[in-house]
């Protein structure tokens, strides 16, 4: 079942063409790459899909739904959910209460998190710390966490917003190779459970090709190539343009 659907999207910054008339899909329970050097229009494609920037043209479909042009929150309300390359946890908040916190958020409660017994949704970030192995850092101030945990704490905080499709922006940037794989292999058991639909960018080639279904390979604003690892792996345009060429 395709959940998103990327329609002939542009972006113009002035004179300059940052993306140029790109179409993809991605499926409920599908984990999806997208790769290329440096402004090759990752982070442009990335924030036209979160609402930070509006396409200069085409349109973006969320279960058929047209969704071009919405802003953040009201993208994030209909199941859109976003991970940074920085971390962005409350350092001085224990592990639970930045999800709990995310809980209020998506609960539109928020308020309630000030009163002086913070209690609302205890229950439920507890669990969702748990499904992510993190049940027993709960009471440990997000400060002190080692950076692969801190990583899945903001994993834990993006899933409290309950979303059908997850941006992942380079998830494991920063961490050791053993954390990465790690992660990943978190990410591809949440999207298979949960049917949750994955796009993520990431410059760590044994991290794309060993989790991903299939990946997308844009250069120059342009997407030059789609389809499964194998595929991508031996296309050659694709090796010319940027695989064992980073940038």
């Amino acid at each position: 079942m395709t959940l998103l659907a990327a329609e002939h999207l542009s972006r113009r910054f002035g004179g300059v063409t940052a993306l140029r008339d790109v179409s993809f899909a991605v499926a409920a329970g599908e984990v999806v790459a997208l790769i290329g050097p440096n402004g090759a229009g990752k982070s442009t494609c990335f924030n036209l899909l979160s609402g930070q920037l509006r396409p200069s043209g085409g349109r973006i479909r969320l279960d058929g739904r047209d969704i071009t042009g919405l802003d953040p929150p009201s993208i994030c309300r209909r199941g859109v959910g976003r991970s940074f390359q920085i971390t962005a946890t409350f350092a001085s908040m224990t592990v639970r209460e930045n999800v709990q916190l995310a809980l209020l958020a998506h609960h539109r409660q928020i308020w309630r998190f000030w009163r002086p017994a913070a209690a609302a949704f205890r229950a439920e970030a507890q669990a969702l710390l748990a499904e992510l192995g993190m049940d027993a850092e709960a009471d440990r101030a997000a400060a002190v966490l080692a950076y692969g945990d801190l990583k899945r704490l903001e994993l834990a905080v993006a899933l409290a917003g309950a979303p059908r499709l997850l941006l992942m922006d380079e998830p494991t940037a920063g961490m050791a190779p053993g954390e990465r794989g790690a992660l990943m292999a978190l990410i591809r058991r949440l999207a298979g459970e949960r049917g949750l639909g994955v796009l993520f960018t990431e410059h760590d080639m044994d991290a794309v090709f060993g989790t991903a279904d299939r990946i997308l390979v844009l250069a120059r604003g342009a997407l030059i190539a789609a389809g499964r690892p194998e595929e991508i792996r031996a296309d050659a345009e694709v090796q010319r343009v940027y695989l064992g060429v980073e940038g």
